[in-house]
């Protein structure tokens, strides 16, 4: 199986609906979704993720599948490091997670990190770690220690459509990369379209592979800015 991790487009937060720069980018990325042959579209309950998702299922003629524990984090991310006031850790300098000996802690110890051990991301994650391992069951494989036993092997590629900081906190899980890294060292783009692979091993058991992270080709070739959330050009 073929996992795509799908960040929504470009968004009007106050109103939770995509700009038009936003809906250019959802029917790019949809063209991507289309070649890519997806087999079924699952989407966060925002309606900026089920407006991104809406050209993919235009184009395939599928049906929207709402997984509302897909929902972005919200406000289990806030902490009031360094200065009281309460703000998302994605807002903090990325450096704070890395210094003073932040960047040696394993997997297990992520949530002793400055800000995110002032924030209640151990319970978010939790949550998304619970609800991901029954999605994935449903899907075929069941998260064994580590491992995902091969329950009924599945040649389907499906994308979920989401949000950056609840991608992030997925990722973290499924492939095993400390929460403090995930948020030191990796961003999400607009419309960015990460692939897992699941592979059908003849033994029965199979872990996550990343394939690709956050591509952003399908704006590249439909013409459009390569502008990522901070106005970098990428």
């Amino acid at each position: 199986m073929l996992l795509y991790i799908v960040r929504h487009g470009d968004p009007i937060y106050e109103t939770d609906s995509l700009t038009e720069r936003g809906k250019l980018q959802a029917e790019a990325v949809g063209k991507r979704i289309f070649d890519s042959k997806i087999d079924r579209i699952f989407s966060s309950p925002m309606g900026r993720a089920m407006e991104t998702a809406a050209p993919a299922c235009r184009l395939l003629g599928l049906e929207k599948n709402i997984e509302h524990w897909t929902h972005e984090i919200q406000d289990e991310r806030l902490t009031p490091f360094p200065d009281g006031k309460l703000k998302s850790i994605t807002m903090l300098q990325n450096t704070y997670f890395r210094e003073n000996g932040n960047i040696d802690l394993p997997y297990n110890k992520a949530y002793e990190c400055t800000g995110i051990n002032e924030s209640n991301m151990k319970t978010a994650v939790s949550f998304i770690e619970d609800n991901g391992n029954k999605f994935l069951e449903r899907l075929g494989y069941r998260e064994e220690n580590g491992i995902y036993r091969i329950i009924k092997p599945n040649e389907e590629k499906v994308a979920l459509f989401c949000h950056a900081a609840f991608a992030r906190a997925w990722l973290s899980v499924l492939l095993h990369i400390p929460l403090h890294i995930m948020w030191s060292s990796f961003n999400y783009t607009h419309t960015g379209v990460t692939v897992v692979e699941f592979k059908n091993n003849p033994n029965g058991i199979t872990a996550p592979k990343c394939l690709c992270f956050s591509d952003m080709s399908h704006l590249y070739a439909e013409g459009l800015d390569l502008i990522h959330d901070n106005d970098v050009e990428l």
